[in-house]
């Protein structure tokens, strides 16, 4: 009788500057699949895998805008703003509750 049992080895999961990396090189075609498939340790069916998907959705790296950064700036001082603002809110609060203005929220 033969007795199999099962391996349990999870799948590997590789980063996807890894992918785009053996990607990349596949597309040089410098090394054939099989070079690249025992320098990277990869079966040669994954690199085609992601050699396709990057050559079929390179193009949204051009489609999609880097960040501006005129529009960081203004977040930024956005953000600034908002932190003198509350400053200046929870002065006035306290200034009110000792003027007898607003009754004081603490219990």
């Amino acid at each position: 009788m033969i007795n199999f049992t099962r391996m349990n080895t999870s799948r590997k999961k590789h980063s996807a500057a890894f992918k785009a990396q053996v990607a990349i090189e596949a597309i040089k075609e410098q090394e054939t699949l099989s070079d690249l498939s025992k320098r990277f340790g990869i079966h040669p069916q994954m690199i085609s895998n992601w050699k396709r998907e990057f050559l079929s959705r390179s193009p949204e790296i051009f489609s999609t805008k880097a960040p501006d950064e005129e529009a960081e700036k203004r977040e930024q001082a956005l953000y600034e703003k908002i932190g003198r603002l509350e400053v200046e809110v929870d002065f006035c609060k306290r200034a009110s509750e000792k003027l007898g203005i607003l009754k004081s929220s603490k219990k």
